[in-house]
């Protein structure tokens, strides 16, 4: 996937971590998703006009520019929304009295079920490279019921999946 939502070269997205790039990737399916049911109105509009034979006028290509600063304006709402939480998530990123968090020394329950998924999911994925080793520490592992809540079957059988394939 390209990422041009922002700039992920720029000086104040050097130092992300997993999560926010996760964040990233999700602005970044919105916005293409946006482009593509823009792509596919504007088609749905030429074959229309095509049908009729009105493609030459200008109505046409007024239509089409409204369409491209609708898909825009939501583009710009996507991209302000991704600012805000990368800024809101690194407000909880450095740590607390116990010192800086991390899953399992130090967890961060400020996050959503949702980031802390993200945040077990990749620790786990670092543990080992063996997925049967992964499953079984993460079977074991008392605190990620807690931790994950409901989403704690999600990743479970995520990393089941692993060891079919």
């Amino acid at each position: 996937m390209v990422i041009d939502i922002i700039d992920p070269n720029d000086e104040q997205f050097k130092d992300l971590d997993s999560l926010q790039y996760a964040m990233i990737r999700a602005a970044q399916a919105q916005k293409n998703e946006i482009l593509a049911k823009t792509a596919e109105a504007k088609g749905t509009l030429f074959r229309g006009m095509l049908s009729r034979n009105a493609v030459r006028s200008t109505a046409y290509l007024d239509a089409c520019a409204r369409m491209d600063a609708a898909a825009e304006a939501q583009i710009d709402v996507v991209r302000d929304d991704l600012l805000h939480q990368l800024a809101y998530s690194s407000l909880f990123s450095g740590g607390n009295e116990m010192g800086p968090y991390s899953y399992p020394e130090n967890p961060n329950y400020n996050l959503t079920f949702s980031q802390r998924f993200l945040i077990v999911r990749d620790y786990y994925m670092h543990v080992t490279t063996d997925p049967k080793a992964r499953l079984d520490a993460y079977a074991m592992d008392t605190l990620a019921r807690v931790y994950l809540g409901e989403y704690y079957q999600t990743l479970y059988e995520l990393l089941a999946s692993y060891i079919k394939n």
